[in-house]
Order: structure tokens, then C-alpha cells, then sequence
């Protein structure tokens, strides 16, 4: 394997009318470095004729080759089909609609080689719809607590990373798939580089507001014991407060000679209590589901 030889992986979603313009200018970015280089487009099952693009492409170049998923997977599980796939030392993952532009891809590249595994391109002004920004941030924050590095609020989907990395997460075979996740457990070494992010050409992002409110949910409880922890810690508050009323309970009868009056009182605690309850179950509920 080479030391300098890249790899790029693009999971493709509805993108017929953007592949031949990305693959010109990553032809344009990468031909000046003089090591050798592929393109993996994974076909993440798109309904339009991505897929016969990616044929063509493939026919014409031999240097980009394509995976064809039978169903779509996401985003995320589509980068792992194609990182199983690489041939070279360092691989860089990008978005097929060109807001991430070819032309940054040096600049990873440059990062990496000063020792890095891995690096992220960060656009401090993404070109998104408020909704799909705050609900990336949210996605981030979450992200940072799964992962454990202060580098995941800068995290993105254009990243650069050396491909030994691949060996800490080798035949990771979960539900649910988080690439950032998987790396920051093989990787120590994080950077940051800025890019620029242009606006979508053509099109409509295929992440909706709720779809990355999921995907964060499915990383907190995918990749995190925080909701579990979370329901002890509920769970253990109400104990103490179960233990406060009983004493209040004990100690007027001990100073007035009888016992707290009222349905509603009752009522309240056992509705407090039965509400932890399910609520800790339905957290425990969404972890043996996974």
C-alpha cells in the first residue's frame, strides 16, 4: 500500500445530474499530488439513474470504481460498505451534491501528513436551512459525548483519515452506524482544517430536520450510557424522595396522633413514582432493542 495514495468514498443519493462534475474536479484536485488515487461511489439505493452514472463513470475511468447497495442503508452505513472497500493508505470521505468542494481535498491531505488520523474539513458557515443547522448542532453535541473528544463540534462528513484506522472498528456489525464514532476509537489524533461550503447546485438535501433529530438519538443511545445513567439517577432521586414523604408521614403521626388526610396526596406520589418507573424502562427498552 502506498504511503501517499488516496482513496475517496462518496455515498451517492439521487445524484445523477452532480457525479460527472465531481469526478472532473477530484480528477483536477488530485492529478498535481502524483500518487495514485481511486473513487469509490457507493449507490446507496437511489430511485433516479445514479446508479447507471456510476456504470459509465466507472467504464471510462479506471480509476473510480462503484458499489451497489440492494436497499438504502443511510448515509453512514453506505461510507462503511466503501471504507471495507479501499485500497490505499489515506481515505477521505465527501457529500455527492459539490457543496463540499474537490478542490479542499489537498488541504486534508496536508493536515494528515503532518501526523494526524484523522481530519475534518469545517465550514464555519454552512450552506443549510436554519432547522437543519440547529438540528446539526444538537447532532454534534451529542456526537461529542459518544466520541469523547472536544473535536466533534467541529466534526463533518468531509473528513480524511489514514486507513489503518479501519482496524478499530474491523467487522463492526451493530445496528446502527456512526463513522466519527468508530474512528475515535482508533484514532487519538484529531485536526481541523477550514473549507469552504458551497451552496447546493441542484436538488434537496436528503436530511430533514427530524431525520438528523433520529440519527442523534440513535447515537446517544447507540454509542452512549448516558440515558441509562440518566434513569439511575431519576430513579434514585425518587427513592430519596419516597424515603422524605415516609418520614413526614411517620412523624405526624408521632407528633399529632394521625395520619396525612387526602386522596390527592396519595394520588400525586404514586403517579411521581409510576412515571419513573416507565420512563426508566422505556430507556433500558430502547437499549435491548439494539
Amino acid at each position: 500500500m502506498n504511503d501517499g495514495s488516496i482513496s475517496v468514498i462518496v455515498p451517492v443519493y439521487n445524484s445523477e445530474g452532480t457525479l460527472s462534475e465531481l469526478v472532473e474536479r477530484l480528477q483536477a484536485a488530485l492529478d498535481p499530488l502524483g500518487v495514485p488515487f481511486e473513487l469509490i461511489l457507493v449507490n446507496d439505493s437511489s430511485r433516479d439513474n445514479s446508479w447507471k452514472s456510476i456504470r459509465e463513470l466507472s467504464t471510462a475511468r479506471s480509476w473510480v470504481r462503484g458499489i451497489d447497495l440492494m436497499r438504502n442503508y443511510g448515509q453512514h452505513s453506505a461510507l462503511l460498505a466503501g471504507i471495507d472497500e479501499v485500497r490505499h493508505a489515506v481515505i477521505v470521505t465527501m457529500d455527492d451534491d459539490l457543496q463540499h468542494r474537490p478542490e479542499d481535498v489537498p488541504l486534508l491531505l496536508a493536515e494528515v501528513a503532518q501526523g494526524y488520523d484523522v481530519v475534518y474539513g469545517y465550514a464555519e458557515t454552512p450552506q443549510h436551512s436554519l432547522l437543519r443547522n440547529l438540528a446539526s448542532k444538537l447532532t454534534k453535541i451529542v456526537l461529542q459525548e459518544a466520541m469523547g473528544a472536544d473535536t466533534a463540534r467541529r466534526v463533518s462528513a468531509f473528513r480524511a483519515f489514514r486507513s489503518e484506522c479501519r482496524r478499530g472498528f474491523k467487522g463492526y456489525r451493530g445496528a446502527f452506524v456512526s463513522i466519527d464514532v468508530l474512528l475515535s476509537w482508533a484514532a487519538s489524533r484529531f485536526g481541523v482544517v477550514h473549507v469552504g461550503h458551497d451552496p447546493r447546485k441542484r436538488g434537496h438535501s436528503n436530511y430533514t430536520f427530524w431525520m438528523l433529530l433520529r440519527h442523534a438519538m440513535n447515537m446517544l443511545t447507540g454509542f452512549s450510557t448516558r440515558p441509562l445513567q440518566l434513569a439511575s439517577l431519576i430513579g434514585f432521586a425518587f427513592t430519596i424522595f419516597g424515603l422524605v414523604v415516609l418520614l413526614y408521614v411517620i412523624g405526624r403521626y408521632l407528633l399529632e396522633g394521625g395520619s396525612v388526610p387526602g386522596f390527592p396526596f396519595l394520588a400525586s406520589i404514586i403517579a411521581l413514582l409510576s412515571g419513573a418507573q416507565l420512563f426508566a424502562l422505556g430507556v433500558v427498552g430502547e437499549y435491548l432493542a439494539r
